[in-house]
């Protein structure tokens, strides 16, 4: 079991940030409710900078923490192919530490 925090993607609202479908479509992420559960330890998410929003600009969820905004934290050690940036050379997530910038 994890912890509660606001959603990041819609910032807590419920609602679809992007409105893709309409007006009052539920958030892709926290189904509605604002309120998402992450697993301990964890850490603001590298990848998506913890706004939840994909950063490789489409208009869905980061596909490092799931528009969370937070990733587990695996580990303590800066990754040694991204240094820490969670991107590989061509702006995907890092394959080695997958995002999240330490291994």
């Amino acid at each position: 079991m994890g912890t509660k925090i606001k959603c990041a993607y819609c910032k807590g609202t419920g609602k679809d940030c992007f409105e893709l479908l309409a007006k009052s479509s539920f958030c892709l992420v926290c189904k509605g409710t604002g309120v998402v559960e992450v697993e301990e330890p964890g850490r603001k998410c590298i990848f998506c900078s913890g706004t939840g929003i994909n950063p490789l600009g489409a208009r869905v969820p980061c596909i490092v923490c799931g528009g969370k905004g937070r990733t587990l934290s695996v580990g303590n050690k800066i990754c040694p192919a991204c240094s820490a940036t969670g991107r590989s050379g061509d702006g995907l997530p890092c394959t080695k530490c997958k995002g999240k910038g330490y291994c």
